[in-house]
């Protein structure tokens, strides 16, 4: 019998799928500390929490320790590469409280729309200000969604209902997709422009950390709401503390840098903030546990390995194809618009990497979109882009071709009605660094995708990089490598710019025009 060890209030629905299914005894106990109970039950082989932190010194408490299953999404109070190098798995259950957290979206808007909290406040003390508390309708309003993922998509199909316009932002999921929920994709910049209500529903990232700051915030409309149950990280607060009075914003937040007592940092730019509550009701409660069961079950009967995330590299592969094959889908991204819709991506693997393809599969995906983890499993990376509505195959590839162990990375996507656009990266390692060879028709590249980098592709003629450099000094920005080949059939050039400093859109499009630019892109890595 293995041993299963519960040290939180989850519901007992946990329990007593493991006991019926045979193979396991349970240990439930949500008063005695964690590390009290790991000394009392040394033999244990699974542990399932939420929010207890799973330490290094846990871990070692626990010898026997196979498994740990976070009942809930976020598993960042895990160390998960501690437990890997202790060949632990470490799983979560994503989903499991999605309709608990966009209930309580649409409860913070319509608590914030018709001053709820403040007229209890003010009802409680004998006072009856009706006219003070003059609220307005949720119903008929646009509603932008950045982040369709489980939680996203519920937060469109709990408002349709309220016959409210939703748009959305998500890199990853395709229009046909989106539009079977009724949202209309579009860029960030246009959703935050065009929405009344903006609901927050990504992870907290090296990508999107700050994501939401002075230009986003800049282009709402006077009196629009943004609502921020994803992670408190994705909001740059001091951003939306200069910009809140002046544009009339309300903020609605549930989430902090922290799940403790204490002060709190946007206390004078929230107008409602709740304490992490997103999770916190009997079913999502119930739910978590529910899974956190059946995955054990599934896991250790069935060998189903999709929800663990801390999987290792497979032995043999170079945790630098990883890498490199993370870094070609990023700029592959960038290259064909990070706001363009995706329809497909083919992927070649040349050499010995071909028999790693579906492994490989993992870094494409999480390159594409910050709600998909790297230490996912490939069948999650495959059904992930398949609920998104996005094609994926890998092709059989030519090894008489000699380019080694090499990738190429095509993503294919709609820029208007009916008109698609297809790039295509490759790259390979050179002497352990990652290298770029190819982009499009511009062959033999040769460049390390590291930094800052602008491209631009135009129309060969004498004199366009003496123009781009001109007009990048002129923004005090210095060019520190450059190569520049042209296309196979000599009428168009590429200009890759390894830059000292980030180029902001405003430089780039100014860049672009003075050169008549075909397309154009920035990238950092």
């Amino acid at each position: 019998m293995k041993k299963v060890l519960i040290p939180t209030k989850l519901d007992l629905i946990a329990k007593e799928l493991l006991e019926a299914n045979g193979n396991y005894t349970v240990v439930q106990d949500a008063q005695t500390e964690l590390s009290a109970l790991a000394a009392q039950h040394p033999d244990t082989y699974a542990l399932i929490v939420r929010s207890e932190k799973v330490t290094p010194e846990l871990i070692n408490a626990l010898p026997a320790l196979k498994v740990v299953i976070r009942a809930g999404a976020g598993y960042n109070t895990i160390d998960t590469k501690y437990a890997r190098q202790r060949k632990i798995d470490v799983m979560n259950t994503p989903g499991a409280n999605a309709n608990a957290v966009a209930e309580e979206v649409v409860a913070l808007m319509l608590a914030d729309a018709r001053h709820l909290i403040a007229a209890d406040a003010s009802t409680r003390r004998g006072e009856w200000e009706k006219t003070k508390f003059m609220g307005r309708e949720v119903t008929g309003k646009t509603v932008g969604i950045v982040g369709l993922g489980a939680i996203g998509k519920l937060v469109a199909k709990r408002l349709s209902g309220f016959e409210c316009k939703v748009l959305a932002f998500d890199p990853v999921l395709s229009e046909e997709a989106a539009a079977r929920i009724g949202a209309k994709l579009i860029s960030l910049k246009d959703l935050f422009a065009q929405s009344d209500y903006i609901t927050l529903h990504i992870p907290e990232n090296e990508h999107t950390k700050g994501l939401v700051n002075k230009d986003l915030l800049s282009v709402m409309k006077k009196g629009a709401t943004l609502v921020n149950c994803a992670r408190s990280g994705v909001v740059n607060e001091n951003d939306l503390r200069a910009l809140k009075a002046e544009k009339s914003l309300r903020f609605l937040n549930d989430v902090y840098p922290k799940d403790a007592e204490g002060p709190k940092s946007v206390i004078d730019i929230a107008d409602i903030m709740v304490p992490h509550l997103g999770a916190s009701t009997k079913e999502a409660n119930f739910n978590a546990a529910q899974r956190s069961a059946e995955q054990l079950i599934d896991f250790d009967g069935k060998g189903v390995t999709s929800y663990i995330v801390n999987r290792d590299i497979p032995e043999g592969l170079d945790e630098a194809y990883a890498d490199l094959t993370y870094t070609l889908t990023v700029l592959c991204r960038s290259v064909i618009g990070s706001d363009t819709k995706l329809n497909k991506i083919e992927t070649s693997f040349y050499g010995d990497l071909q028999r790693f393809a579906k492994w490989l599969t993992v870094p494409v995906v999480c390159a594409l979109s910050a709600e998909f983890d790297r230490s996912m499993d490939p069948k999650a990376a495959v059904a992930f882009l398949k609920d998104m509505g996005v094609e994926y195959s890998t092709r059989e590839t030519d090894q008489t071709k000699g380019y080694g162990n090499s990738i190429t990375i095509d993503l294919l996507a709609s820029i208007g009605a009916g008109e698609l656009r297809r790039i295509s990266v490759r790259g390979t390692l050179a002497e352990g660094r990652l290298m770029v060879s190819r982009i499009g028709d511009f062959d033999r590249l040769y460049f390390e995708p590291k930094g800052h980098l602008a491209l631009f592709t135009y129309m060969d003629r004498p004199g366009v990089l003496s123009e781009i450099a001109g007009a990048m000094a002129k923004e005090n920005i210095n060019i520190d490598d450059v190569r520049n080949p042209h296309s196979r059939d000599g009428q168009k050039s590429i200009a890759v710019l390894k830059v000292s400093q980030p180029v902001s859109e405003k430089v780039l499009a100014k860049v672009a025009g003075k050169i008549e630019a075909i397309n154009f892109c920035a990238v950092s890595f």
